[in-house]
C-alpha cells in the first residue's frame, strides 16, 4: 500500500523513503519549515528582509525561479522535478503545467515544499534517492527539471560515470519530443576567477583546480557538459547562460544573442561566502565578449536538451513593487525576425505594460518633426504582452566609450550636445521620458531611436533634469567614465550644486518607489554580511601621507542647514594613532550636527558613539549617521573627497524625548591615498544592479557632490506619476 499524506492540496509519498534524510542544514530547515507554515508567500520578502539570512533568502526568494518562468509552457505539461528541496522552483513550475513530479532525499525540505505551496493541487512529492525512486516513474515526461541537481550525481547514482548514467536514466523518462532543462554552475566561471569561493565546497580555486576525490559535487565546463551529452547519445542542445548566474538571474542570453560591451556590471555581490576581489571583472568580461570567448567563462549554464525555444535573450525586472514586474524578452519568429516583448509577471503589472503604448503614443506626438525616432509598440489584447521592433544600431552609451577610449573629450562633448539638442525638442509639452538614459538611445547613422520607454509621465519634465540622470546613470555603470569631468557638463546644463543635490534625492526617492520601498538586493547583501575584499598586494603602492594632525571642526545646525556662522574648532586633538575622543552637551535645539574629521581622503573608525552614555548599534539607530563616504564595515568609513564629514541626526522622535543631550564619540583617522580611497569606494558599491532596469546604485556617487547627500534618503516628487 502506497505511503502518502497530504499538506494542503500537496501529496507527499514516502514508498522509497528510508527513514532518514541522506542530508540536512539542521536548525535553518526548522526556521524554513517554521516560515512557511505561518506565513503567507506574500510575507516572504519582508521575512528576506527581516532575517538577513543567506539561507532564507535562497530558499525563499521570488527571483530563484527566473530561472524557468521564461520557458513557455501552454498548461497542460507533465513535469518531473528531480531535486525539488525546499520549492524554490516547485511553485512555479505548478503555475506553468498541468503537473509536477517532485523526487527529493529530505523529508524535512519536501515538508517545507509541501507547505510553501500548499495551495497547488497538481504537485506530488517523492521522498527518497532518486535511483531508489526511479524505476517507479513513468515515461512521458514532457519536462525534466534538474536546477543545480546535476552535478550531485555522483551521490545520486554512483559508479564510475555517474553522469552519463543520470542523464541516460533521465532520458528514459522522456515523451518523444520531451526536454531536459539543466542550470548548474560553470566550473570555469569568471568570477571563479576573480575571486568567488566555489559554491559547494566554500573553498577558493577547488573547481578550478578540478575538484578532489572527495568532492560532494562537481560541476562542469562547456565543453565537459558537451563531451557527457555525446557519450549519451544527445546532439539536439542548446546553451543558454543566466547572468549573474543561475541562483538569482537577471539577464540570460545565448549562443544566438551573446552580451554587448559594458552589459556585464553585476559582478562582486556574492551572498553565501564572502570572496576576494582580484580583478574587475566588468572589464575582464568586456574582454570576453569582445574575442567571442564569452561562452566559455559565463559563471553559470542553464542547457535544454531537446528542441530549441524562439527566445534567445531575456531580461527580469522582478526585484520591483509588483504593479512593476515585468520580463523582456527577444525571440526570432519562423522568418527569422528579431522581436522584443515586454510581459507581466503578475496581474498587477498588467496595467504598467499598457501605460507603455500609452508612453509610445505620447513620445511619438511629442517627438514628430524632430529627430528622435521612437521604437513602435504594439499590445496583444489577449495576452497583456507589449511587443517592439528589433532596431539595429549601437548604444550612443558604447559610442560614448568609444570616444573616451580614444581620449577624445572632444568628440564625448559633440555627442552630448547633439543628445541634448535632439532630446529637447518640444519641451514645453506635458509628457517626459525620465529614463532617457544613453543606453536607451541606438544610433544607426543619422537616426537615433529610443528603444525603452517604460517610465514616460504625462508632466513637463526639463531637458537638464533627463540629462543629469543619463549622466548620472553612465558614470554608474563604470569608475572609468569619470574621467570626462563631471563637473562642466553639470555647469553646461546650467545645474547649480544644490540642484544636483536635490536631484539625487529625487533619484533615491525613485528608486523606493519602483522598488516598494523594499530593500534592494544590494542592501540584503550588505545586511547578510558576507564581504568583498581585496587582497593587500593587489592595492596601490602604501604610499600613504603621514597622518597630519588638524583640528576637528564642528557644524552645528538649528533648523536652517549647516553655516560657518554655526561652526566651532575642537580643542580636541589627535595622538600620534589618529585616535581621538570627542565629549559634547549639546542645546535642546541642535537638530544635527556635523563632524569634520580632516580634510583629506582619509578611512574613518568610529570606535564607540554614545548618546546619553548609550551605546549607538544596529538595534539602538535612533540617531542617524550620515557620511559623504563609503562604509566598508560597521564602524569604518572611507571618504575618496578632500572635505570628508560625519553628520549626526538627532531628530528622531526618541531622541527628542530625552532629556539630557550629552555625545560622546571616540574615532580613528587613517590617511590615504586619494586613488586607493576611490578604488575602495569604487569596489564597495560596484556590481549591483539593486533594483530595475536602469541598474540604479545611488549610494556610489555620493563622493562626486561636496555636500553630500543623507543615506537613506527616501520621496518621490509628484511628477514620478504615469500620464
Amino acid at each position: 500500500m502506497a505511503q502518502t499524506t497530504k499538506i494542503g492540496n500537496v501529496t507527499l509519498n514516502f514508498d522509497r523513503y528510508k527513514g532518514m534524510d541522506l542530508y540536512c542544514d539542521g536548525q535553518i530547515e526548522d526556521e524554513l519549515l517554521d516560515i512557511v507554515m505561518n506565513n503567507d508567500p506574500s510575507k516572504f520578502p519582508e521575512i528576506i528582509e527581516k532575517k538577513g539570512s543567506w539561507p532564507v533568502l535562497y530558499h525563499l526568494s521570488e527571483q530563484r525561479s527566473n530561472i524557468i518562468e521564461w520557458i513557455p509552457m501552454s498548461g497542460s505539461e507533465k513535469v518531473l522535478e528531480v531535486g525539488s528541496g525546499c520549492g524554490a522552483i516547485t511553485g512555479k513550475l505548478s503555475q506553468k503545467s498541468g503537473s509536477v513530479t517532485c523526487v527529493d532525499l529530505s523529508k524535512k525540505r519536501s515538508e517545507i515544499n509541501a507547505y510553501r505551496n500548499k495551495n497547488c493541487d497538481n504537485v506530488t512529492i517523492h521522498v527518497g534517492n532518486f535511483k531508489d525512486i526511479e524505476p517507479d516513474l513513468p515515461n512521458d515526461f514532457d519536462y525534466i527539471f534538474l536546477i543545480g541537481v546535476f552535478e550531485y550525481g555522483q551521490g545520486y547514482i554512483g559508479g564510475e560515470y555517474p553522469y552519463d548514467n543520470f542523464l541516460k536514466m533521465l532520458k528514459k523518462h522522456l515523451h518523444a519530443g520531451g526536454r531536459i532543462v539543466i542550470a548548474i554552475e560553470n566550473r570555469m566561471g569568471l568570477k571563479y576567477l576573480a575571486g568567488c569561493r566555489e559554491d559547494h565546497l566554500g573553498t577558493y580555486f577547488s573547481g578550478i583546480e578540478g575538484y578532489n576525490s572527495e568532492s560532494v559535487a562537481r560541476t562542469f565546463t562547456r565543453n565537459g557538459l558537451i563531451q557527457i551529452f555525446k557519450r549519451c547519445g544527445i546532439n539536439n542542445y542548446h546553451f543558454y547562460y543566466p547572468y549573474p548566474d543561475y541562483k538569482f538571474m537577471t539577464m540570460m542570453h545565448s549562443d544566438y544573442y551573446l552580451p554587448g560591451l559594458g552589459e556585464l556590471n553585476d559582478n562582486v555581490r556574492n551572498f553565501d561566502n564572502s570572496r576576494m576581489i582580484l580583478f574587475n571583472e566588468k572589464y575582464a568580461f568586456d574582454g570576453l565578449v569582445k574575442d567571442g570567448m564569452y561562452q566559455d567563462f559565463a559563471n553559470s549554464f542553464e542547457v535544454i536538451i531537446g528542441n530549441e525555444f524562439p527566445t534567445v535573450f531575456s531580461k527580469y525586472s522582478n526585484d520591483r513593487a509588483a504593479e512593476f514586474k515585468i520580463r523582456t524578452d527577444i525571440s526570432v519568429d519562423r522568418a527569422g525576425r528579431r522581436i522584443i516583448t515586454k510581459a507581466p509577471l503578475c496581474a498587477e503589472a498588467v496595467d504598467h505594460i499598457n501605460s507603455i503604448r500609452d508612453a509610445y503614443e505620447a513620445l511619438k506626438e511629442r517627438y514628430r518633426g524632430g529627430d528622435l525616432e521612437i521604437n513602435d509598440c504594439q499590445i496583444d489584447e489577449k495576452t497583456g504582452v507589449a511587443s517592439f521592433s528589433f532596431v539595429n544600431g549601437e548604444p550612443l552609451s558604447s559610442l560614448m566609450d568609444k570616444c573616451l577610449a580614444g581620449d577624445d573629450i572632444e568628440g564625448f562633448e559633440k555627442l552630448f550636445r547633439e543628445y541634448l539638442r535632439r532630446i529637447s525638442y518640444n519641451e514645453e509639452m506635458a509628457v517626459a521620458d525620465y529614463d532617457l538614459i544613453f543606453n536607451n538611445i541606438l544610433v544607426n547613422g543619422p537616426i537615433w531611436t529610443v528603444i525603452d520607454y517604460e517610465w514616460t509621465y504625462g508632466k513637463q519634465i526639463p531637458t537638464k533634469e533627463i540629462a543629469f540622470r543619463a549622466l548620472y546613470c553612465y558614470l554608474e555603470e563604470d569608475e572609468k567614465r569619470r574621467k570626462i569631468g563631471i563637473d562642466k557638463f553639470y555647469k553646461e546644463l546650467g545645474l547649480s550644486e544644490e540642484e544636483a543635490k536635490d536631484l539625487l534625492e529625487e533619484e533615491a526617492g525613485f528608486q523606493k518607489y519602483v522598488t516598494g520601498n523594499r530593500m534592494s538586493m544590494v542592501e540584503i547583501w550588505k545586511k547578510i554580511g558576507k564581504k568583498a575584499t581585496v587582497p593587500a598586494e593587489l592595492l596601490p603602492p602604501p604610499e600613504v601621507p603621514v597622518f597630519n594632525p588638524e583640528a576637528i571642526k564642528l557644524y552645528y545646525d538649528y533648523g536652517e542647514g549647516f553655516s560657518e556662522e554655526n561652526s566651532k574648532e575642537l580643542d580636541t586633538e589627535y595622538d600620534k594613532n589618529g585616535k581621538a575622543m570627542i565629549e559634547l552637551e549639546l542645546d535642546d535645539n541642535v537638530m544635527k550636527l556635523r563632524l569634520d574629521p580632516v580634510s583629506h581622503p582619509c578611512i574613518v573608525s568610529l570606535t564607540s558613539v554614545k548618546w546619553n552614555d548609550e551605546r549607538i548599534s544596529d538595534d539602538n539607530s535612533a540617531l542617524g549617521i550620515h557620511p559623504n563616504g563609503a562604509w566598508l564595515s560597521d564602524e569604518s568609513i572611507v571618504f575618496d573627497s578632500d572635505d570628508p564629514w560625519i553628520e549626526f541626526d538627532f531628530t528622531s522622535d526618541e531622541l527628542k524625548k530625552r532629556a539630557v543631550n550629552r555625545i560622546n564619540i571616540r574615532l580613528t583617522v587613517s590617511s590615504i591615498q586619494k586613488k586607493q580611497a576611490q578604488d575602495l569606494v569604487s569596489y564597495q558599491y560596484a556590481g549591483s544592479d539593486e533594483s530595475d532596469d536602469e541598474g540604479l546604485r545611488f549610494s556610489k556617487l555620493k563622493g562626486l557632490f561636496k555636500n553630500g547627500l543623507k543615506k537613506g534618503s527616501t520621496g518621490v516628487s509628484d511628477r514620478k506619476r504615469k500620464a
